[in-house]
């Protein structure tokens, strides 16, 4: 249905704040999203707190301090004007791919330590990030920007791409390097679709993709990911190996059943899946809420997805459509790459299911996104203009 635009506003820069029905039903859909997390992490992460000689409430704890300071973001970036960040993309690159460098360096070990054999965090006093999340609206944003003043040399390869993949090498090496390949195939996705969206032709993406066909060979071809590669293919053999993790996600999800065994009555988060708060929380939520939990969690992510999409369809202008589609993929990747995992649909990724799983880096990142995508869904046109 159409009608009347309410009146231009100055907060918009001329346009006026869009009377539809995306923004109110995305804040609300992220709000059950963040308290049903704030339920699971809780139910998961009790037993690994105990086994820490933490209390039960560690985890929840600190999670919900980012749920408060990731809800003061999103309201913040909400009343953003969209447009503002065009301003910001070559220092968002800048600032990202500094930091990412700095935490390679041998001299920054005491801020930057090894964990896991990576070294993915910044630690100072009160604050610990992760700075490939903040990798992944820089891109966006800069992609965007860049994609929109661009358009008409995207027929040349040369002229068009290449200006695009030097910039995105600058923040996905680093990441590699870290390494953490799973973030840098999403930041270097979220990118790629931003750019497709944008006007490049498909063919330069094939045959980029033949190009560098051989780094992505060399990268998985280390002993720990070539091992679960292959229990990916055979997970059976590999049960009490490699492929332990998805096989102890497997038997959780499947022992769920129907309605599930009940809120913390799970039983393989007791030493048996690994970071069953983070990594695979959603395996938890299959075996205490069941296929019924499942496809109501998986209802709340392609209905999120749906009004992003709708959100970027919607945009007044060429930055607005494609931030709100980089911003919203980069979460549809999140969502199916965690839940494939737990699913045994593809090999681990270490990636957090947005809005749900334990990290307060992915958590803030993921709110100022949304709050990115309500300000795009804030203006339509200008007064006296018909929208829907």
């Amino acid at each position: 249905m159409t009608g009347p635009v309410a009146p231009a506003t100055p907060e918009t820069g001329g346009l006026a704040s869009r009377g539809s029905w995306e923004r109110p039903v995305l804040a609300v859909l992220t709000l059950l999203l963040l308290s049903f997390g704030l339920v699971n992490l809780y139910s998961a992460s009790a037993p690994l707190a105990q086994r820490q000689g933490l209390p039960d409430t560690f985890y929840l704890l600190r999670q919900a301090v980012g749920a408060v300071a990731g809800l003061v973001v999103l309201v913040v970036f909400a009343r953003i004007p969209y447009q503002t960040w065009r301003r910001f993309a070559w220092p968002l690159v800048f600032a990202s791919s500094v930091v990412l460098v700095v935490l390679l360096l041998p001299v920054a070990r005491g801020i930057a330590p090894e964990i896991n054999g990576a070294r993915r965090w910044l630690e100072l006093p009160g604050f610990r990030f992760q700075p490939s999340e903040l990798a992944k609206l820089a891109i966006v944003v800069w992609t965007a920007h860049i994609a929109v003043a661009g358009q008409h040399r995207f027929r040349s390869l040369s002229r068009g791409m290449l200006p695009f993949l030097l910039v995105w090498a600058v923040l996905i090496v680093p990441i590699v390097l870290e390494p953490d390949l799973s973030t840098a195939f999403v930041v270097g996705a979220g990118a790629a679709i931003t750019l497709f969206v944008g006007g490049a032709r498909i063919g330069h993406f094939v045959f980029l993709g033949l190009l560098l066909a051989p780094v992505g060979a060399l990268l998985l071809g280390t002993a720990t990911r070539r091992a679960r590669i292959l229990a990916f293919r055979d997970l059976a053999t590999h049960a009490e190996g490699a492929g332990y993790q998805v096989y102890q996600s497997l038997i959780a999800l499947g022992s769920g059943g129907i309605a599930g065994r009940g809120f913390g009555e799970g039983r393989q988060k007791f030493g048996f899946v690994p970071e069953p708060h983070n990594d695979f929380i959603f395996s938890m939520i299959g075996e205490e809420w069941g296929f019924l939990g499942v496809g109501t969690l998986l209802g709340l992510y392609v209905t999120i997805l749906f009004i992003g999409y709708r959100i970027a369809a919607g945009a007044t202008d060429r930055f607005g459509q494609l931030l709100a589609t980089g911003i919203t993929s980069i979460l549809a990747l999140h969502a199916l790459l965690h839940m494939g995992v737990g699913l045994g649909l593809v090999p681990p990724t270490g990636l957090a299911l947005p809005l749900v799983s334990y990290g307060r880096s992915n958590l803030l990142v993921t709110m100022a996104g949304i709050g990115m995508l309500l300000a795009v869904a804030r203006v339509r046109p200008a007064a006296g203009v018909e929208g829907t």
